[in-house]
Protein backbone atom coordinates (compact mmCIF):
# COMPACT_ATOMS: atom_id res chain seq x y z
CA UNK A 1 0.00 0.00 0.00
CA UNK A 2 2.71 2.54 -0.18
CA UNK A 3 3.13 2.65 -3.27
CA UNK A 4 -0.11 3.83 -3.82
CA UNK A 5 0.44 6.92 -2.01
CA UNK A 6 4.19 7.53 -4.28
CA UNK A 7 1.94 6.44 -7.71
CA UNK A 8 -0.32 9.69 -6.42
CA UNK A 9 2.33 12.01 -6.06
CA UNK A 10 4.02 10.75 -9.38
CA UNK A 11 0.76 11.42 -10.78
CA UNK A 12 0.55 14.87 -9.30
CA UNK A 13 3.97 15.82 -10.71
CA UNK A 14 3.09 14.86 -13.99
CA UNK A 15 0.00 16.91 -14.03
CA UNK A 16 1.65 19.66 -13.37
CA UNK A 17 4.50 19.45 -15.80
CA UNK A 18 1.63 19.54 -18.41
CA UNK A 19 0.29 22.57 -16.97
CA UNK A 20 3.45 24.21 -17.12
CA UNK A 21 4.16 22.89 -20.38
CA UNK A 22 0.55 23.76 -21.80
CA UNK A 23 0.89 27.96 -20.28
CA UNK A 24 4.66 28.09 -22.18
CA UNK A 25 3.01 27.16 -25.59
CA UNK A 26 0.32 29.78 -25.08
CA UNK A 27 2.56 32.43 -23.75
CA UNK A 28 4.99 31.44 -26.41
CA UNK A 29 2.50 31.84 -29.07
CA UNK A 30 1.49 35.96 -27.75
CA UNK A 31 5.70 36.03 -27.42
CA UNK A 32 6.13 35.10 -31.37
CA UNK A 33 3.00 36.94 -32.73
CA UNK A 34 4.26 40.28 -30.58
CA UNK A 35 7.80 39.12 -32.63
CA UNK A 36 5.92 39.39 -35.81
CA UNK A 37 4.39 42.14 -35.37
CA UNK A 38 7.52 43.97 -34.28
CA UNK A 39 8.93 42.42 -37.53
CA UNK A 40 6.63 43.78 -39.55
CA UNK A 41 6.75 47.31 -37.98
CA UNK A 42 10.60 46.87 -39.23
CA UNK A 43 9.90 46.14 -42.36
CA UNK A 44 7.48 48.84 -42.90
CA UNK A 45 9.63 51.64 -41.31
CA UNK A 46 12.40 50.13 -44.01
CA UNK A 47 10.50 50.52 -46.67
CA UNK A 48 9.84 54.00 -45.80
CA UNK A 49 13.44 54.70 -45.47
CA UNK A 50 14.05 53.52 -48.78
CA UNK A 51 10.70 55.27 -50.66
CA UNK A 52 12.40 58.78 -49.22
CA UNK A 53 16.24 58.10 -50.23
CA UNK A 54 16.04 55.87 -53.46
CA UNK A 55 14.80 57.36 -57.16
CA UNK A 56 12.30 55.15 -58.68
CA UNK A 57 14.92 53.49 -61.10
CA UNK A 58 17.48 52.62 -57.53
CA UNK A 59 14.13 51.32 -56.58
CA UNK A 60 13.40 48.84 -59.18
CA UNK A 61 17.10 48.07 -59.65
CA UNK A 62 17.33 47.21 -56.32
CA UNK A 63 13.70 45.22 -56.02
CA UNK A 64 15.41 43.16 -59.17
CA UNK A 65 18.11 42.49 -56.91
CA UNK A 66 16.10 41.39 -54.69
CA UNK A 67 13.78 39.11 -56.53
CA UNK A 68 17.07 37.20 -58.16
CA UNK A 69 19.32 36.87 -54.85
CA UNK A 70 16.66 37.42 -52.09
CA UNK A 71 19.65 37.49 -49.10
CA UNK A 72 22.14 40.07 -51.01
CA UNK A 73 18.95 42.44 -51.70
CA UNK A 74 17.91 42.01 -47.91
CA UNK A 75 21.54 43.01 -47.18
CA UNK A 76 21.50 46.10 -49.60
CA UNK A 77 18.78 47.58 -48.54
CA UNK A 78 19.79 47.12 -44.71
CA UNK A 79 22.77 49.13 -45.31
CA UNK A 80 20.80 51.91 -47.09
CA UNK A 81 18.47 52.55 -44.24
CA UNK A 82 21.63 52.16 -42.28
CA UNK A 83 23.57 54.82 -43.89
CA UNK A 84 20.31 57.19 -44.10
CA UNK A 85 19.65 57.01 -40.43
CA UNK A 86 22.98 57.55 -39.73
CA UNK A 87 22.50 60.86 -42.28
CA UNK A 88 25.32 59.78 -44.57
CA UNK A 89 23.12 59.98 -47.64
CA UNK A 90 22.38 63.57 -48.90
CA UNK A 91 19.41 64.04 -51.19
CA UNK A 92 18.45 61.02 -53.56
CA UNK A 93 20.13 57.46 -54.97
CA UNK A 94 19.77 57.09 -58.29
CA UNK A 95 19.93 54.45 -60.48
CA UNK A 96 23.52 54.99 -61.21
CA UNK A 97 24.77 55.51 -57.47
CA UNK A 98 22.53 51.89 -56.70
CA UNK A 99 24.20 50.24 -59.49
CA UNK A 100 28.00 51.36 -57.85
CA UNK A 101 26.65 50.36 -54.30
CA UNK A 102 25.80 47.32 -55.28
CA UNK A 103 29.13 46.35 -56.99
CA UNK A 104 30.59 47.79 -53.81
CA UNK A 105 28.35 45.49 -51.48
CA UNK A 106 28.56 42.04 -53.69
CA UNK A 107 30.89 39.62 -52.32
CA UNK A 108 33.75 38.41 -54.47
CA UNK A 109 33.25 36.39 -57.47
CA UNK A 110 35.58 34.09 -58.31
CA UNK A 111 35.99 34.52 -62.11
CA UNK A 112 37.39 31.78 -64.40
CA UNK A 113 39.87 32.92 -67.29
CA UNK A 114 39.94 30.38 -69.83
CA UNK A 115 42.90 30.94 -72.30
CA UNK A 116 43.92 28.70 -75.09
CA UNK A 117 47.26 27.72 -76.31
Amino acid sequence: MSENPDDERLEELREKKMQELREREQGGGADAEAQQEAQQRAEAQQEAVLKQYLTDGARQRLNAVAMSKPEFGDKVKQQVAALAQSGRIQGQIDEDQMRDLLKELQPDQQSFDIRRR
